[in-house]
């Protein structure tokens, strides 16, 4: 089967290697679609803190279920399916409380171990979900929205509450809709005319040009004076983040859902002054994604829209690099590796390799 590897920071690579097998407990995916993420662009860019390389990139993953390596799983072949890429211990201390996304023994298919960039990969059963109603393409979106769903739930945000979201980019965007979704009022903050315009037009929340203006004093014109009750961070960007403990008011939550190689600084008597809640926010559980498929299937998010730009497996290592540029203008690239018809998208000359 053909693999694209990430060889070392902005090269990639196709390779031929062997189709795995599936052992007991085990499924065989045939991938169909695999989103790109932040995480993968940081990877490409030498930038992604739990990296190291050679690494095949992919964690936002839909296929097919082609085999089993239980006979008593043998109901999933020809199932749709999306892929839950955290592999927890069910051990350690963070498990046994249900903190699967953030056990002490974590692993992340396409981060820590070997992704999705594939033909085929062969994932636990415990970690598939199968759907009957939504296409590839969305369930390679699961993954990406269920970040912004557990980022809500660790807010515990409540109908109502005025919500500001740094970073206009995938994750934001999904942390927009889930916060709308719970009925708060929601601003997005970020640097880029067309990622905001999707925001306002497409998702409905206001939104803010920080190189426009002063954020405080459009923060405090949202809020009526208040500052947001919950802050967001999704920039990836560490004076971004630092600047965001100023846009939280007096008991409000500032949740970090951007991981960065920094320190994170803020100003303690102004912290305490206005009793401010502090959050990381890691990775998401199977609570969180079921939350995303429900309010997928409900058709009540926009997570289609998201996706502006598709290329197959084989132009990736042309591709990548203009995709991680601003100005391209990518909101969510999807690589695709079998189109809606189930036919395979490497070019003719590949197909006989």
């Amino acid at each position: 089967m053909q693999v694209l590897v990430c060889a070392a920071p902005g090269e990639m690579t196709l390779e031929e290697t062997d189709t795995p097998q599936c052992g007991p407990g085990q499924a065989l995916l045939r991938i169909h679609c695999v989103g790109i993420c932040g995480t993968d662009i940081h990877a490409y860019g030498g930038r992604q803190p739990y990296f190291s390389y050679p690494r095949v990139l992919g964690h936002e993953l839909s296929g097919e279920v082609v085999a089993t390596g239980d006979d008593g799983d043998a109901a999933l072949v020809g199932q749709r399916a999306y892929v839950i890429p955290y592999l927890h211990c069910g051990k350690c201390n963070a498990c046994q409380r249900g903190r699967t996304n953030c056990c002490q023994s974590l692993e992340v298919i396409g981060v820590h171990r070997d992704g999705g960039m594939a033909e085929y990969l062969v994932v636990p059963i415990t970690h598939l979900v199968t759907s009957e109603t939504l296409s590839f393409e969305q369930l390679a979106l699961v993954e990406c929205l269920a970040i912004g769903a557990h980022a809500i739930r660790r807010s515990r945000l409540e109908t109502g509450e005025r919500v500001v979201v740094a970073g206009a980019g995938p994750i934001g965007m999904g942390v927009a809709q889930l916060a709308r979704a719970q009925g708060a009022q929601v601003m997005v903050l970020d640097n880029h005319d067309g990622r905001l315009a999707f925001c306002r037009d497409s998702l409905g929340v206001e939104t803010f040009n920080v190189t426009e203006g002063d954020s405080v004093e459009a923060i405090t014109a949202f809020s009526e004076g208040a500052m947001a009750d919950v802050v967001f961070d999704a920039t990836g960007n560490p004076q971004a983040m630092n600047r965001g403990f100023d846009f939280a008011g007096h008991g409000g939550r500032y949740v970090l859902v951007s991981v960065v190689r920094a320190d994170i600084t803020f100003n303690d008597p102004d912290f305490h002054k206005r009793e401010l809640t502090l959050l990381g926010s890691r990775n998401a559980t199977r609570e969180d994604f079921d939350m995303v498929t429900g309010l997928m299937e409900a058709g009540k998010l926009h997570e289609r829209a998201m996706i502006t730009h598709r290329a197959p497996l084989t132009d990736m290592p042309t591709i990548m690099a203009q995709w991680c540029e601003p100005s391209t203008g990518v909101i969510k690239g999807m690589v695709r590796l079998v189109d809606d018809a189930g036919t395979d998208t490497r070019t003719p000359e590949a197909l006989h390799e």
